[in-house]
């Protein structure tokens, strides 16, 4: 039984998704930080409220705190492009760099002249049409 715990514990893709998550809390802290400190002061200098969590509305003695919800909106939003110009936008563009000067793997099908089927590279003959095909 251990044994076997031990083996789950000890696969790559465990050990990756706990280094995963520790990373992810890690940088989720410093997003945050980084909308809370420099994001969100920098639209109360333009918008002129620092918060919105006071904005609410009355409806039949029921009150609706749509401020407090105006807050979560921007502050998901702000996160979002935060991840995405920090994180996604520079990890995709290394990976476009780096896919440049790869050199294409060598082709495992071709096409059948007659049907257009796929068929691998060694084939004498179409398995769909058995029609006569050159080996190219």
């Amino acid at each position: 039984m251990f044994k076997g715990f031990r083996q789950f514990i000890m696969r790559g893709n465990v050990i990756d998704l706990a280094v995963a998550v520790v990373i992810g809390a890690a940088f989720g802290a410093v997003v945050s930080s980084f909308v809370t400190n420099i994001l969100t002061p920098l639209i109360a200098a333009i918008v002129g409220k620092p918060d919105f969590s006071a904005f609410n509305v009355t409806i039949n003695g029921a009150v609706i705190s749509y401020g407090i919800f105006l807050n979560a909106l921007i502050s998901f939003v702000l996160v979002a492009a935060a991840v995405y110009f920090f994180m996604v936008a520079p990890m995709n563009a290394w990976k476009a760099r780096a896919a440049r000067n790869a050199v294409p793997p060598d082709p495992t099908s071709k096409k059948c002249p007659e049907c257009l089927s796929d068929i691998p590279i060694g084939a004498r003959r179409c398995a769909f049409c058995t029609s006569v095909v050159g080996t190219t």
